[in-house]
């Protein structure tokens, strides 16, 4: 690859991954928030909105993956030419999401069960219950988002994006303000939990709305209307799509798994792998972007039948995350005492939190890896490879080295920390051979 078609290549994935990397960025903000503000307003609030996300993330992921789909077919087709299958994808993407939406809906309501089967608090179940059954109505329309978002970042257009995250954030403070406290004024009683939920739901539907304009706008400029969309067109999504699904749900659930035996070892390792783990949450969202450009850029070259092209779009997709992830890596390993200050005034909390950040800095350089090379095997369609590759690194390797080290070795959250670092390092390895494979000149 030489360094002239290098600095081509750049440029275009940077304006594209900039924008979508700030929407990660406002959605994982729109959390913060919620959680800052349920804080003030009741611990039991807080913990049940806490365990009603993370079983409504673990949930809605499959959807998620499923309609992801996307992010192949549509770059796809516009790649090689083939607008009408394009704009066909679209519609079918949106009516794959209802259908999907509902059934997740539903698995969603019976969710409660769970935690009562867990004997998890009841004061916690209170808030988490009217939680998630509110949650869960925005299902549907958070999966419709992801469609539409699909196609408008197939287009390369992303100033809906950029729209809906600012405006979704202005609007989630102001509602979560007055509806978790309350206003006498207005005669609007303090609602909580309830409060946060009914918040999302109303940027949930902004966003809907947002992206709906932008796609209406995108298709304004090819002439006659959309064709309509067949069973074919949604097979031909959750085709590739469902093995994201399969993917994302395997990440989330050993992070999920660690969760849970760093709650076993007892508050003070909970509470630093909490902090730990939300700061990499946060700086995995620039990961995600430069992924999600790197997919599209991977699946235009793909659909013009340019093999070549998709390994070098790929390749300056992963040399510019694993830059900006380098910047990440760097901070939490020279300063991480500082960023631990930022979430807690307890020295205990904050020393047991520092070894954590130094693992991540090792850790965000896998992250960023497998995430985006995940992404340009989406581009490529291979989208099995991506589950695999998960499978393999997180549960085959991953899970045992968390076992070994968290308890024979008596390392503790420490040691968990390097099992799920080596669950991605070896996952991220496997996906760069697959996709070197794949793109390998016959």
């Amino acid at each position: 690859m030489t360094a002239d078609r290098s600095g081509h290549e750049l440029g275009p994935l940077i304006r594209l991954a900039v924008p979508l990397a700030a929407q990660q960025v406002g959605v994982q903000l729109m959390g913060s928030v919620d959680a800052a503000l349920l804080g003030r307003y009741s611990d039991a609030a807080l913990a049940g909105a806490g365990v009603g996300n993370n079983l409504l993330f673990g949930i809605s992921s499959l959807g998620l993956g499923i309609v992801m789909g996307m992010d192949t077919v549509v770059p796809q087709a516009l790649g090689g030419g083939r607008i009408d299958d394009a704009r066909r994808a679209v519609g079918a993407g949106v009516r794959l999401a209802v259908l999907v939406g509902l059934v997740l809906t539903l698995v969603t309501f019976a969710t409660p069960l769970i935690l009562d089967v867990a004997r998890v608090d009841p004061a916690v179940i209170a808030e988490a219950r009217p939680y998630l059954y509110l949650r869960a109505i925005g299902i549907v329309p958070f999966l419709i988002t992801i469609a539409l978002r699909s196609y408008l970042t197939a287009h390369h257009v992303t100033r809906p994006l950029i729209i809906a995250v600012v405006a979704g954030n202005a609007l989630n403070f102001v509602l979560d303000v007055a509806l978790i406290f309350g206003v006498p004024a207005l005669h609007i009683p303090p609602l909580g939990v309830l409060g946060a939920a009914l918040a999302t739901s109303a940027v949930l539907a902004l966003t809907v709305v947002v992206y709906a304009a932008g796609v209406r706008a995108v298709d304004a400029s090819h002439q006659g209307p959309r064709p309509a969309s067949t069973t074919a067109d949604l097979a031909a999504i959750a085709r590739v799509g469902a093995p994201v699904g399969g993917q994302i749900f395997a990440e989330v659930g050993i992070f999920g798994v660690a969760t849970v035996i760093a709650a076993h070892l007892g508050a003070l390792p909970a509470d630093a792998h909490s902090i730990a783990l939300n700061i990499s949450s946060f700086t995995f969202s620039f990961a995600v972007g430069i992924a999600s450009a790197t997919s599209v850029r991977v699946g235009h070259a793909t659909g013009a039948g340019d093999l070549a092209l998709a390994r070098r779009r790929g390749l300056v997709g992963l040399g510019l995350g694993l830059a900006a992830m380098a910047c990440f890596a760097a901070i939490f390993a020279l300063v991480p005492g500082a960023i631990a200050r930022a979430f807690t005034a307890d020295a205990t909390v904050i020393a047991t939190t520092v070894p954590l950040l130094y693992i991540a800095a090792a850790f965000q350089l896998f992250d960023g890896t497998q995430s985006i090379v995940a992404g340009a095997l989406r581009g490529l369609g291979h989208t099995r490879e991506t589950l695999y590759g998960n499978l393999v690194g997180h549960y085959a390797i991953g899970l045992p080295v968390i076992l070994l080290l968290g308890f024979t070795a008596g390392l503790g959250i420490v040691g968990i920390w390097w099992g799920l670092s080596c669950g991605l390092a070896a996952t991220g390895i496997y996906l760069v051979v697959r996709f070197l494979r794949a793109t390998r000149q016959k």
